[in-house]
């Protein structure tokens, strides 16, 4: 790792001409908002800049409402650049298909909150205390003297709602860049509906039918309990990644369980694991175990098999 301060970070920003802003895999709205908000408040300032993040899921409509989604571009058109800079990513392979053009660019930068992150870049701003990546990028704009617009507090806040669940677990810091976000114009209202609030018709007989199949099993994880339900790739194919993600947060209500473990199928044979823990059981060594990283009580990792394989893998995990 090669640590660096918001400072340092701003100073390489505030001389380059142009730069390269990289999402990651199955973008969130942490890493767009961050991504986005950046890219303005460089572009104010004259920079060109050019966002993406790496296919094959395409970026939700929900987070395509944001502002400056101008800015991205195809990930076959991202070139490497004077500076990059990857948000959100705790790995570079967290980058897919755009890892090398980050690599291959003059210098790299990495902005994350991600505990399981080591550092990938020649400068890594990476905070495990920070609820969101947008909180960190909010730093390097303070120390760039930029200026906090209406558009550019509407994505930081796009990230900082989602990754602490409507402020369900923020810590006391984030409600204070909430207070600032607001104070600069976001319509708070409106981008926690838009973001945390609205799924298309079709997502409730999605939800119906896996909640149905759900299980629990109080005797895992040394009696903290794991909760786990399976949506295969029929059930996902006319949803998005995003609806399908969103399934993790009503199974993880299960007060008998403190781990929750969503499969979704994004192709036969293909998965995306999502976990949750609620006060006991630490992600972070059972996702990097099984390739993956994260969060104490957020993580996450992909797996190939069929879905009897894939839960027994997470089992035997715990």
């Amino acid at each position: 790792m090669n640590p660096a301060s918001a400072v340092e970070i701003a100073d390489v920003l505030r001389e380059t001409s142009a730069v390269a802003i990289f999402s990651h895999i199955r973008p969130d709205a942490d890493t767009i908002g961050s991504a986005l908000a950046l890219g303005l408040a460089l572009r104010s300032r004259g920079v060109q800049v050019a966002v993406s993040f790496p296919g094959p899921e395409a970026l939700p409509d929900t987070l395509r409402e944001l502002p400056g989604s101008e800015l991205i571009v195809d990930d076959a058109d991202l070139a490497p650049a004077p500076v990059a800079v990857a948000v959100d990513a705790a790995t570079v392979e967290r980058l897919g298909g755009l890892a090398s053009v980050f690599s291959a660019s003059e210098r790299t930068v990495c902005i994350d909150h991600h505990v399981s992150n080591s550092g990938f870049a020649d400068l890594d701003l990476i905070d495990a205390t920070a609820d969101c990546t947008a909180v960190l990028v909010l730093d390097v704009l303070d120390a760039l003297g930029a200026e906090l617009t209406k558009e550019v507090a509407t994505c930081l806040y796009a990230g900082l709602v989602t990754d602490t669940g409507s402020f369900k677990w923020a810590r006391p810091a984030s409600f204070l860049v909430a207070g600032r976000l607001t104070a600069a114009g976001v319509d708070s209202a409106h981008w926690s509906r838009v973001l945390m609030d609205s799924h298309p018709f079709g997502w409730f007989a999605m939800v119906s039918a896996v909640l149905a199949t759900a299980r629990l099993d109080e005797t895992a994880c040394g009696g903290a309990g794991l909760v786990y339900a399976v949506v295969d790739a029929e059930q996902m194919a006319p949803m998005s990644w995003e609806d399908g993600e969103s399934v993790v947060d009503i199974v993880r209500t299960a007060r008998e369980a403190d781990v929750t473990a969503v499969f979704k199928e994004a192709t036969p044979g293909r998965w995306n694991v999502s976990l949750r823990s609620t006060a006991q059981v630490d992600l972070v060594p059972i996702a990097g175990s099984l390739g993956g990283g994260g969060h104490t009580r957020a993580a996450g990792y992909s797996d190939r098999g069929t879905a009897d394989e894939v839960v027994a893998r997470l089992r035997a995990a715990l």
